[in-house]
């Protein structure tokens, strides 16, 4: 292979390196503490979330949806926006977690709200970010996201941004709650 051709190669090979910087590698753990299959399948997020919820993963407390599913930030998007930053093949592999209405909460006590998505869903807001899925999740209660490229982050109940390891627990337990569930 002639310079020319190498320096193509190594040119291609960064763009390609760029745009996925956005999705990120993952190959995270899950709350069993093994690595799942890398592509996402039947047994995924729907997209709609119907509440939050929250639910420990080793010993810190997370928002899931009502079937369990971990829910991230992209630190690329900023509070209040009405327009997510994650777009194009970023949204193929972190999907909008999308409600047709206010989520039931149970346990947050985050500010719940949403923006509109580009096919007009209402994505879901914590604390005015934009919440995601990630497809690398393979199952509820997984947190492959956590960390990704240093820019994807599960949300506590309160919408912190959780930046810490996340120590898998054997099985993540739902958090009981008492009372009534806000809007």
């Amino acid at each position: 292979m002639d310079k020319r051709a190498a320096l193509l190669l190594a040119a291609a090979a960064a763009s390609a390196l760029a745009l996925a910087g956005c999705a990120g590698g993952g190959g995270g753990t899950t709350a069993t503490g093994t690595t799942p299959a890398p592509a996402a399948s039947a047994s995924s997020p729907s997209g709609g979330a119907e509440a939050l919820r929250t639910s420990t993963v080793g010993d810190t407390e997370i928002l899931v949806d009502d079937e369990g599913w971990t829910v991230y930030y992209y630190t690329r998007d900023n509070a209040g926006e009405k327009k997510s930053a994650c777009t194009g093949g970023c949204a193929d592999l972190w999907p909008a977690v999308t409600s047709e209405g206010a989520p039931k909460l149970e346990g947050v006590t985050a500010e719940v709200g949403s923006i509109a998505t580009e096919d007009g869903k209402q994505q879901v807001t914590v604390n005015g970010m934009p919440v995601y899925y990630y497809a690398k999740d393979t199952a509820p209660g997984q947190v492959n996201g956590q960390g990704v490229a240093g820019v994807w982050y599960v949300v506590g109940p309160d919408g912190t941004m959780v930046q810490t390891q996340l120590s898998p627990a054997a099985t993540p337990a739902p958090t009981q709650t008492t009372g009534g569930m806000g809007y």
